[in-house]
């Protein structure tokens, strides 16, 4: 159970994983040995499980975002791991999600334009293991993007 200075933390290092522990330690009102004992309990206990970079993408990139739900024709654990095993290949899809409701995975795709999500839809989508539906989106425009 996190308590609220382990809340503290990991608001904390949402905002800013790359703050030393003196500096973690006087944004969440603790000491610095108190803040790395709580720091490395989260780490052990796996709330926090690594700390990565967030990459803007370059505005001067020019690509278009469609967020894609696939249905497979059978969800036994056999068909979503070859699904999954597959669809990690595919440098286009950047995010990947299994989902509850009517589709069994909601994917996150970055492509050049249309045209290309074509092909991306009928080379690549279309081919995947198990695949009895899809249905796109495209994105008009990002309100809130990665944070962490």
């Amino acid at each position: 159970m996190l308590d609220e200075a382990d809340q503290r933390i990991l608001k904390a290092l949402r905002q800013d994983g790359r703050k030393t522990n003196a500096a973690l330690a006087d944004a969440v009102g603790l000491s610095p040995s108190a803040c790395l004992r709580r720091l490395r309990l989260l780490e052990s206990r796996g709330v926090i499980r690594g700390y990565t970079a967030i990459i803007e993408e370059p505005q001067d990139r020019d690509t278009v975002t469609v967020i894609v739900q696939i249905t497979l024709d059978r969800q036994t654990e056999e068909h979503l791991s070859r699904f999954e095993g597959a669809v990690k290949r595919l440098p286009e899809v950047r995010d990947c999600f299994l989902m509850t409701g009517l589709s069994d995975y909601l994917l996150r795709v970055e492509v050049q334009d249309a045209s290309d999500y074509e092909r991306v839809h009928k080379e690549q989508l279309s081919r995947l293991p198990g695949v009895a539906r899809i249905q796109s989106s495209f994105a008009i425009r990002r309100v809130i993007g990665a944070r962490g």
